[in-house]
Parts: structure tokens; sequence; C-alpha cells
């Protein structure tokens, strides 16, 4: 948890088990009342209905969102096979429905196959996805009739874990491991699609983004009672990026805005003092290591 021996008190990510029910803007909204600042960032939504993780920056740590590595994302979904509706998920209206009773395990195994690896993937329409500068969803509620075009996503492991047969539905409870962009909607109208029956997403949990999962979260009601982050500016930096070990000379230079020698490591890292504080983060181009981020610089204050 977020110390004095940090040098930022209060600053870091928090990792929100977001309930069902409320937007993720809701959720921001409350951990600023809680945390009782209007520095609050998120990296990432997820629907209403959808629970699980949601990554927010507090404080300082808010400039970390942008630089964190988020493309992969894992789930925990029951598909309902059997009914479509407008929105690809329970939220919405029934349009058609089918007796999936007589679909069989192996049917639904090859369909599974085949929307498993780099897929084509046309996204919900009620999705974020912005057409001719508007909100896909914001269209669909205004009634203006549009399409949306496919795009190549990846899903590495998709996974029937139970199979329950209710009546002519039939609910598969899925694990899905996926990159950033891919719907999980979208995976459940397809499947429903493919097996000739229709479905929807009827229950959805995120598990993790990124390197943060359901080890790191914290509930609103435990924020209520002790509104402290999940990580701190250390503890993050040790969990999202690589680790460079630098001096205490070369942590007062980069505290100051200048740049490291590169040490041919990729990507953004993390400069680390030897007292364990991240000084920096930091990238490499030609003959410099320079600051995308300087985490302690030398005119903080704790």
């Amino acid at each position: 948890m977020a110390s004095e021996k940090t040098g930022l008190v209060g600053a870091g990510l928090l990792i929100v088990d977001k309930p069902s029910g409320i937007t993720s803007h809701d959720v921001v909204a409350r951990c600023r009342k809680l945390f009782n600042t209007r520095r609050v960032g998120h990296a990432g939504t997820l629907d209403p209905m959808a629970t699980g993780v949601l990554v927010l920056g507090i404080e300082r740590a808010t400039k970390m969102l942008g630089l964190l590595s988020l493309t992969t994302k894992s789930y925990a979904a029951t598909i309902r096979l059997g009914a479509v509706t407008d929105t690809d998920d329970a939220d919405g209206e029934i349009l058609e429905s089918a007796d999936a009773s007589g679909v069989t395990d192996a049917a639904i195994a090859t369909a599974v196959a085949d929307l498993t690896g780099d897929i084509d993937q046309v996204p919900a329409k009620v999705s974020a996805i912005k057409v001719d500068g508007q909100r896909a969803h914001k269209l669909v509620r205004e009634g203006t009739d549009f399409e949306l075009k496919s795009r190549r996503v990846t899903v590495s492991r998709f996974e029937i874990r139970d199979t329950r047969r209710v009546g002519d539905h039939l609910d598969l409870d899925v694990e899905v491991d996926c990159s950033s962009g891919t719907y999980i909607r979208s995976l459940a109208r397809d499947l429903g699609a493919a097996l000739g029956v229709g479905g929807h997403l009827s229950a959805l949990r995120r598990t993790a983004v990124g390197p943060f999962g359901l080890q790191h979260v914290r509930t609103l009601d435990e924020l209520a009672d002790d509104p402290v982050v999940s990580l701190d500016v250390d503890e993050a930096s040790r969990v999202a990026f690589a680790q460079r070990q630098i001096s205490d000379a070369e942590a007062e230079s980069i505290s100051q805005g200048r740049w490291l020698e590169p040490i041919g490591m990729p990507d953004v890292y993390a400069a680390v003092a030897p007292n364990g504080h991240t000084i920096a983060l930091l990238r490499e181009k030609g003959k410099r290591a320079s600051s995308v981020m300087v985490v302690r610089p030398a005119t903080l204050r704790d």
C-alpha cells in the first residue's frame, strides 16, 4: 500500500473490482470523492453489466496510465445460446429465439475452435467505437442505421468451463484470453450464429488487464472504509515495467530532466534508485534513454 516511504503519499494505481450496474465513469466519480481528489483517471472501461478489473490512476500516477502495456485481457463469461438480442448481451431486447437444446458438445467445440486465434470480428453496435465522430452506442439509441467494419483481433484462449441446459436454452461458462479491442459480446453473438441458434452474453467478469489481475483488486466497499491504492508508484512500476537499476548520481540527473546512456532495453522501463524508488520511466531512442515520465522530479515535495 502507499506509504510515506514512496515519496508520493497517496499516489498509485488503484485496481477496482467494478460492480455490475454502474459505469466506469461512475467508479471514477466515486473514487474522486473517496480519495478527495480530482486527479483520478482510468485506463479503459467496462460495460455497466460487467464486473471485475478496472485500472485507475490516483494523483501523480494518472500520468502512468498512457504508458502501461494493457494489450492483453482475460475474462470469465456466460454465453446463452438460443436467443439473439439487439445489444448482443442480456441488457438488450430479444429479437429472435430458437431451441438450442439439441446443440451438441462436439458442435460447440468446433465453433469455439473457429473463433480462436487471429479472427476478423465485427464489434457490437452498442460499443464505444466512433462512426463519423459519433459513438456507435449513441447512434443506436438515436435509431441511426449504420454498419461497423470488421477488425482483426486475437483470441488466444476460448475455453468452455461448464455447460448447463436450461429448457430451450444452453448456458456456457467460458474463459477467454484475448487482445485489446476484442468484444466478448461479439464472440457470444458469433458463436450462436455459427451454431444456428443465436446467442448473447449473459454475464461478464474481467479477470485481468495486462499484468493486473483479481489479486490486486479492491472493492468500492473496501475503499469506503480504507481509501488507499492497490499499488503505490514503486509497486506499480515493478508490476508493470522492466527495471533498470541506476546510481544515486544518475537518479539526481534524471530527476532534473536530463537523459541517461542507453543500455539496450526495449519499450518503456523504470529507472530505479538504490533506495528502491522509481525516479522515472524511460524509453531509449538513438543515443539517449530519455524520460517519458519523471516520477520523482527534483522539485517534488511530499
